[in-house]
Parts: C-alpha cells; sequence; structure tokens
C-alpha cells in the first residue's frame, strides 16, 4: 500500500504537469486560429516538429540522467548524483545554443524542410525563428522539471509547468488578441512562458540544496555513454509526437491537400493531451522504478510497472471517449460551426480516437525498461512506434484506402507496435 501511495505521490504530479504544457500548446492554437486565422494555425502546426525537437534534446539528457541520478541516490552515492545533475545542466545549455544558431543561420531552409507553403512560409519562418531564441529555456526548463522528481519534490514540477501555462496563456491573450502581432506573438508568448518555469526551478534548486544542488563539478563525459542510451527512448517518445506531425503534414499535402491541415492540426492537439498523459505517468514512474533497482528491490519494480499499466489502461478509455464524443465540441473550440472544413474534422478527429486505445502501454513499457537500464528494449520500443511502423503506415494505407487511410495509420503502428512491446517484455522477463 506504501508503494502505491508513493506512486500516486509521483505519477498524478507528472500527469499534471504535462497536462498543463498539453492544454496551454492548445490555448495558443485557439488563440491564434481566432486571432489571426485558419492558414496562421496550420502554420503553428507546421512548426510544432521543431519544438518537440527542441524538447526532445531536454528530454535526451534529462531522462538518462535522471536515471543515473536515481540509481546513485538509491546507492547513498550523493556526491556521485550532484556531479550528474551539475554537469548535465552545463552541457544542455552548450547543445542549445548549437542548435539555436544552426536554425537561425538556416532559417527558410528549415522552414520549408517543414512543409511550409507559400501560403505558410513567412508565419513558420516567424514561429521557428522566435522559439529558437528560446530554446536554451525550453530544454533547460524540461531538464530541470525531470531533476525535481528524481529529486524527491514532484509537486514543485507542477508548480513549474502550471505557471508556466499561465504566463503563456495571459501573454497570448496579450501579445495575440490584444497587440494583434499574429504567429509571432504566439511563439514569443511561449518562449517567456519557459523562461518563467526555468526561473521557477532554478529559484527551487538554489534554495534546497539538501540532495541535489547547483555548483562546481568534475568534467566526466563519458558518463554519457550510459547517460544518452538510456534517456534515448523517452527522447524519441517526445520526438515522436513531433515526428508523427511531421509525416501527417506531409501525407495531408500530398493525398489530400492544403485544406485539410487545419483538420489534422486540432487532432495533433488533442494526440498531444493524450500522449503527455500517458508521457506524465511514465516519467512519475521511472525514479521510483530505478530507484528501487539501486536499492535491490526487483519486486518493488515489477509492481510499480503494473501500476504504471493500470493507469495506462484507465487513461486510454478516458481518451477514446473524449475523442468519439468529444469531437463537435473539440473542434467547435477552434473552428467556426459553419467552416467548410468543420464537418470534416470531427469525422477525422473520431477515426483518429482509435489509436489512443493503445498508444499508453507502449509508453509505459518503454519508460520502464529505461529505468530498468534495459536501453535496447526500451530503444526497440520507442523507434518501433515513433517512425518506422507509422511511416510504413502512412506509406501504405493512403494508398489502398485514402484519406481514411492517413487517420487510422496511428491505431495500426501502436497495435503493431504492441506485438514488439510484448516480445521485448517476455524476453527480458524471462532473462530476469
Amino acid at each position: 500500500m506504501e508503494l502505491r501511495k508513493k506512486f500516486l505521490k509521483f505519477v498524478v504530479p507528472s500527469i499534471a504537469s504535462m497536462w498543463a504544457f498539453s492544454l496551454y500548446t492548445m490555448v495558443d492554437g485557439v488563440f491564434v486560429a481566432r486571432g489571426v486565422g485558419e492558414t496562421a494555425m496550420s502554420a503553428v502546426n507546421l512548426s510544432a516538429p521543431f519544438t518537440s525537437l527542441v524538447f526532445m534534446v531536454g528530454i535526451l539528457l534529462a531522462t538518462g540522467t535522471s536515471t543515473v541520478i536515481s540509481v546513485a541516490l538509491g546507492r547513498g552515492e550523493m556526491e556521485e548524483a550532484r556531479n550528474y545533475f551539475s554537469q548535465n545542466l552545463a552541457v544542455t545549455v552548450c547543445v542549445s545554443l548549437v542548435l539555436t544558431l544552426l536554425v537561425l543561420l538556416n532559417l527558410e531552409r528549415a522552414a520549408l524542410f517543414l512543409g511550409a507553403t507559400p501560403d505558410t512560409l513567412s508565419y513558420v519562418k516567424e514561429y521557428v525563428g522566435t522559439i529558437a531564441v528560446f530554446a536554451v529555456f525550453f530544454t533547460v526548463s524540461y531538464n530541470l522539471e525531470v531533476q525535481v522528481k528524481a529529486n524527491g519534490a514532484p509537486q514543485v514540477s507542477t508548480i513549474g509547468v502550471a505557471s508556466c501555462a499561465v504566463m503563456n496563456v495571459a501573454l497570448d491573450a496579450l501579445f495575440v488578441m490584444g497587440l494583434g502581432w499574429g504567429v509571432w506573438g504566439a511563439a514569443l508568448a511561449t518562449g517567456l512562458a519557459q523562461v518563467t518555469s526555468a526561473a521557477v526551478f532554478l529559484a527551487y534548486f538554489l534554495t534546497h540544496r539538501e540532495r541535489l544542488r547547483l555548483g562546481r563539478f568534475r568534467w566526466n563525459l563519458r558518463a554519457y555513454r550510459r547517460i544518452l542510451p538510456l534517456g534515448l527512448s523517452e527522447g524519441l517518445n517526445e520526438l515522436s509526437n513531433g515526428l508523427v506531425i511531421f509525416l501527417f503534414n506531409h501525407t495531408i499535402l500530398r493525398f489530400i491537400g492544403e485544406q485539410a491541415l487545419p483538420a489534422y492540426t486540432i487532432i495533433s492537439y488533442v494526440n498531444t493531451l493524450v500522449l503527455m498523459t500517458m508521457t506524465g505517468t511514465a516519467q512519475g514512474m521511472q525514479p521510483l522504478v530505478s530507484y528501487a533497482l539501486g536499492a535491490g528491490r526487483r519486486r518493488d519494480c515489477r509492481r510499480l510497472l503494473r501500476y504504471g499499466l493500470a493507469a495506462a489502461a484507465v487513461f486510454a478509455g478516458l481518451s477514446f471517449a473524449l475523442g468519439k464524443l468529444g469531437a463537435p465540441l473539440i473542434v467547435g473550440a477552434f473552428l467556426e460551426q459553419s467552416s467548410a472544413i468543420f464537418d470534416y474534422s470531427v469525422s477525422a478527429l473520431r477515426m483518429y480516437a482509435w489509436s489512443f486505445l493503445a498508444v499508453g502501454f507502449n509508453v509505459v513499457f518503454a519508460a520502464f525498461f529505461t529505468a530498468v537500464e534495459r536501453p535496447v528494449p526500451a530503444f526497440t520500443i520507442s523507434l518501433s512506434r515513433s517512425l518506422v511502423l507509422l511511416a510504413a503506415s502512412l506509406m501504405t494505407l493512403p494508398v489502398l484506402f485514402g484519406d481514411r487511410g492517413i487517420w487510422f495509420s496511428t491505431l495500426v503502428s501502436e497495435l503493431g507496435c504492441l506485438v514488439i512491446t510484448a516480445g521485448c517484455a517476455a524476453v527480458c522477463f524471462r532473462a530476469g
């Protein structure tokens, strides 16, 4: 019973943090759609894979570091844990600044690669260029949020992300609706919101120095041979959302046309909410599993996995019901009912919602394998669901079934990944 309470103590704030992120991105889309127009909302969606890439950099470094920190804390190696923490923050800043420079020097190429059309090119350049300037705050904020959980204070992650959400919504209202700054204003609001959450987390670590703390460290870059493989799975889970949007956008442009992009933009916001719910469950479970592993309590690792899968099952059912029954209300938040694309968007969302029944189990298992330092099965699951199977589905199903094949492709890829996940679990559990 005590372990279950601890699981809930970590998972509930983690999910709340993910919900806050998902909801403020949805609100971002609502303001752009209402304040600028459907074309601008499509441009923000075309830019979304870049935002996912920025977050992926933060998660790639944060998740692997969180795992080795939690294992070190479980073993009582406090100084080693602190060294990992401080070094990783410095590495995160350096990598983020390099990413910013590369994007700003190749802004138009990046926009065209993302799928910008003549109508959306200027909007995409505004959004991506602005987000790139704030990339270091995105990665540092997410990095510190994950480490807050490893430090035993998951409630602080909720405070940080909630402050980010409130700031983003308030600035969206001011910049987009009040001052008429359009897509650039929406991107600026998002960037400044990340500055806010980064400040909250930095303030926590500067005032709570009992366990992890910022300070001098000794360089140990060899540690990234262990950290990067461990973080790759969760990084791909985050990037998968951007890859899904990227692949869908290009497939829609090819098989349906630009007029259908608003429909998928709405679907991508809902998909982000569902995926972040599952990711929140996985990330809340992860430090507990790693700590139990470091302390030699393998039976607790299995129990925590069962709790994670049970939570994923509950959220899968709720997400499916939201997509099927709530589709008209969700679409209505973005589009006028008189819009030519309204009814089609409702129908597309209802078809896509079937994929919500499967995604959580793959995400939880991938996180579990990362937490117990099994990077190969974790990477296999994440790569399969985020790229290989989805790309194969989008290449074949639209050819066979037209636009309906596009909306059911995620379901097919997630079900295929479940088979791979079951195989990985059978092999790993048999090996002990």
